[in-house]
């Protein structure tokens, strides 16, 4: 493994095994320690490339949400029609709540750190701007706003729920939303 200067790649693998671990632990079940582990670089290299603690979770969230985003981008952005778009907002329904255990837990953690500090509602402020956007290529912002809040909430629902969820009834609820639109 590289060391130092030689590493480029050292602070990426720092973020991503604080993902891995907040996926496997929680947010409070991470630390310094755990995450050089994690990531295979001394300890050291924690604080040279992260202030503290809260940085590197801000910075981690961040990159996991933008990938969140680039999903919504892709899957909208290949739709050419209204009912193309509609779809598009089913297979994300879908697709964030069909088994990727890692993304529901993180997206989780961070809710429930949005919900106890600012800037981490900043961030996920920032991340809803940013679905909605992607929304807003096919519908008016006040039913972005609502499709958005239909992914999140049926996606939640969906991952938790233990009886299969109809995607006709995703559809449905989709149509009805979009139906001025």
């Amino acid at each position: 493994m590289a060391t130092g200067r030689t590493d480029p790649d050292r602070r990426d693998r720092i973020i991503d095994a604080a993902l891995d671990l907040i996926a496997d632990e929680g947010v409070a079940g991470i630390s310094h320690r755990k995450v050089a582990a994690r990531a295979g670089v001394p300890l050291g290299s924690m604080t040279y490339h992260f202030v503290s603690m809260d940085e590197l979770l801000h910075e981690a969230f961040t990159r996991f949400s933008g990938t969140i985003v680039a999903v919504f981008e892709e899957r909208l952005g290949a739709a050419t029609t209204p009912d193309e778009a509609r779809e598009a907002v089913a297979d994300l329904v879908h697709h964030l709540s069909g088994g990727n255990q890692r993304e529901l837990v993180l997206t989780h953690e961070l809710y429930t750190l949005a919900a106890r500090k600012p800037a981490y509602r900043e961030l996920t402020r920032t991340w809803m701007s940013r679905s909605r956007r992607a929304l807003e290529w096919h519908f008016d912002p006040a039913t972005a706003r609502q499709l958005d809040a239909l992914i999140e909430g049926l996606s939640i629902h969906r991952a938790l729920e233990t009886e299969p969820h109809d995607r006709a009834l995703t559809v449905e609820a989709i149509a009805r939303i979009t139906a001025s639109t």
